[in-house]
């Protein structure tokens, strides 16, 4: 019994100017994956960041060492702090769920400019101003992305309000007074 002869497999030539554009295409759509993975990161993050006691280091994944934010609810400069800002406005609300849509990323080598849709519920404190009520919001962020060595990260971002339904956040509990109590996760 003889094995059926093996095909030798076709050779194709790519024109070299061919290969360059396929290989920028590749470099484009990756950085796109990879800019919008870093949103939907950050977004989920927004509402889940404590989720295991306050952590002062998810910001490193997520920013530059100087970042600039502003939201409707205060600014915040450089990762030093930063996590604590952003728990310290989540905490005046029992619950966040946000959700982001319509991703606008326009690249430039190494950096990016972003603008997404973002809608958001917050759930009052049952001592809040609306007990159990939502706070509803809608608008959009934008900002500038940059590659550095560990992946992209945002070095600029900003939440512009467009809308919004229900009372407003209250003021709330120092940072280290949530959670702390609750186990870290096992890795």
């Amino acid at each position: 019994m003889t094995a059926p002869p093996l095909e030798q497999p076709a050779t194709v030539t790519v024109p070299e100017a061919e290969l360059a554009a396929l290989r920028a295409q590749v470099r484009t759509l990756t950085d796109r994956a990879e800019l919008t993975e870093l949103i939907d990161r950050y977004i989920t993050l927004l509402d889940t960041q404590d989720e295991h006691g306050f952590d002062d280091t998810w910001t490193r994944g997520v920013f530059t060492d100087d970042c600039r934010l502003e939201f409707p609810v205060g600014r915040a400069s450089g990762l030093d702090g930063l996590a604590a800002f952003h728990l310290e406005k989540k905490s005046r609300f029992a619950r966040t769920h946000h959700l982001a849509s319509t991703y606008g990323i326009h690249l430039d080598g190494d950096t990016a400019r972003i603008r997404i849709h973002l809608v958001a519920s917050h759930i009052h404190h049952e001592d809040g101003p609306d007990p159990s009520g939502r706070f509803d919001i809608g608008g959009y962020s934008e900002g500038e992305a940059v590659r550095t060595p560990d992946g992209w990260r945002l070095r600029r971002w900003r939440f512009h309000l467009v809308w919004s339904a229900g009372a407003g956040p209250r003021p709330g509990p120092e940072p280290r007074a949530l959670r702390n109590s609750q186990p870290r996760p096992r890795t």
